[in-house]
């Protein structure tokens, strides 16, 4: 039985989602927007080790789900919108 700590991991990555869903807005999200995206993410329970595997795969880290707004808010500018 593997007693590592589990991690809750959107699927697919949430500023990915963040990124698409503002693309289809046309505009910035407002942080109630990011949140209920956020809290409406499809998500799994992995291991920390399995979820650290998925990032380095992916080639970045996803954004902070308890830091969501001030992180999308911080990043957003970088991607062209």
């Amino acid at each position: 039985m593997n007693s590592e700590p589990l991690v809750i991991v959107p699927i697919p990555a949430l500023v990915a989602i963040l990124l698409n869903r503002e693309r289809a807005k046309g505009g910035p999200l407002t942080e109630s927007e990011v949140l209920a995206i956020r809290d409406n993410a499809v998500s799994i329970a992995l291991p920390r080790d399995v979820a650290a595997h998925m990032a380095e795969e992916r080639g970045y880290d996803d954004i902070d789900q308890d830091d969501v707004w001030a992180e999308w808010s911080a990043i957003r500018h970088t991607f062209d919108a």
